[in-house]
């Protein structure tokens, strides 16, 4: 159904370089890498990740309530990626865990405070 979810950044080659990070755990890969966005992706028509400078020139903020969830394999996934975005200068929003009865995720904040949820269900 989704096929990308692009928060801002006001800072693109430190976002690229946090990403590169988070997401080479779940074995994404830059697909594409320009001047004004970076994005990853595992496979060839699966969806993608990007950060992206605001096209109208105005600095990125963080919507409030705003979230972005990137479905993975497993819970040591979710727990690897968590691990690495707090590693990389991510703030935790949310350890590790299991939520309800089937919902195992994690939550942190990117380096420009988007706020990203890692699942498995």
């Amino acid at each position: 159904m989704i096929g990308y979810a692009t928060p801002g950044t006001n800072a693109l080659p430190k976002a690229a370089e946090f990403y590169d990070k988070v997401l080479e755990e779940m074995g994404a890969k830059r697909t594409y890498d320009y001047e004004s966005f970076v994005a990853w992706g595992v496979g060839e028509s699966g969806p993608l990740f990007s950060v992206i400078k605001p096209y109208d020139g105005k600095p990125a903020t963080v919507g409030n309530g705003v979230m972005i969830a990137l479905k993975v394999d497993s819970a040591e996934m979710v727990n690897a990626m968590h691990a690495k975005a707090l590693e990389s200068d991510g703030e935790d929003e949310g350890a590790p865990g299991m939520r309800q009865s089937s919902f195992y995720c994690g939550y942190f904040r990117d380096l420009d405070g988007n706020k990203l949820n890692l699942f498995c269900a």
